[in-house]
């Protein structure tokens, strides 16, 4: 529960393509505002100074995107190559993401798909929130799917809240807590999707918990410790165990992986350190489309 600094970056895995670290729950990934002195780029830059790629906007090419208020793994790449090898996996929806959340009251159902299109809310007011098809103001909705599995029932702060394992099969803006308002259990602390009511958490309740991103030369698999234990908060007051998480995540990673097919013509520009602006907007693209949470 520390505040985020520059010392205090968690790194999970290391090689000479890629960091992924564990996201503070208080940090931006990035930012062009002078006085956000705290990001993930800054911690990158504080502990690893000499990988910093001046050709790059941010100094770090972060292959997927974690909001504000979410913990958890974060993978960023260390050469151009290996970011363009890890877009394409997420491009191929290739990736696995298994996330923990803490929500609002009991889910009453072990097991649940969450199957609502998500559009970008143009209700004035709301403009910096996604909504599902079907609500007033719902623009370019598109379909997404989410896997629900109940780990734990309990009480946080003395409110009834369930521990859930949210696995998506698919990746929009803000999709994980849209449905898990959607079906009438917020993410404890989402102050935003729970219109402006839950803010006495310390923070949001979602953390990115398992990344497997099935590269042909090297496949990374991380996982990033649960936060959500009472030793950690004591606020959390698990009471009846529904699944063991070490089970499902056993479950999760004997699932076949799609093997990546190699790319016919290949392209190398090996004559400027610099992205191009057609290399930008396509990978901001994929990234928009993997913008969970």
């Amino acid at each position: 529960m520390e505040s985020a600094s520059l010392e205090n970056l968690c790194v999970l895995y290391h090689s000479a393509n890629y960091i992924v670290v564990n996201k503070h729950w208080d940090i931006r990934i990035d930012s062009k505002m002078w006085y956000e002195k705290q990001t993930v780029q800054s911690q990158l830059k504080h502990r690893f100074p000499e990988l910093a790629d001046p050709g790059t906007y941010y100094g770090f090419r972060f292959c997927h995107q974690l909001d504000f208020s979410t913990s958890g793994a974060l993978c960023v790449a260390l050469k151009k190559t290996a970011a363009g090898q890890a877009y394409r996996c997420f491009k191929d929806r290739l990736v696995t993401k298994a996330y923990l959340a803490l929500v609002r009251d009991i889910v009453a159902e072990e097991k649940m798909t969450l199957d609502f299109a998500i559009g970008k809310n143009t209700t004035e007011g709301k403009t910096h929130m996604m909504c599902t098809e079907g609500t007033d103001g719902c623009e370019n909705p598109k379909s997404c799917q989410t896997e629900l599995t109940v780990l734990e029932y309990g009480e946080y702060d003395g409110d009834p809240v369930t521990k859930v394992l949210l696995q998506p099969q698919t990746g929009r803006t803000h999709q994980l807590r849209v449905h898990c308002s959607t079906i009438g259990h917020p993410i404890v602390g989402d102050y935003t999707y729970s219109l402006r009511t839950d803010n006495a958490p310390y923070r949001m309740m979602l953390h990115a918990y398992f990344l497997h991103i099935p590269l042909e030369n090297e496949p990374i698999h991380v996982t990033a410790p649960d936060p959500f234990v009472p030793t950690l908060d004591s606020k959390w007051a698990p009471q009846r165990c529904v699944n063991v998480l070490e089970d499902l995540l056993k479950s999760i990673l004997t699932k076949p992986q799609t093997e990546i097919q190699e790319d016919p013509q290949p392209v190398h520009r090996r004559s400027s350190p610099v992205e191009s602006e057609e290399h930008q907007a396509q990978c901001q693209q994929w990234l928009c489309e993997w913008n969970l949470d």
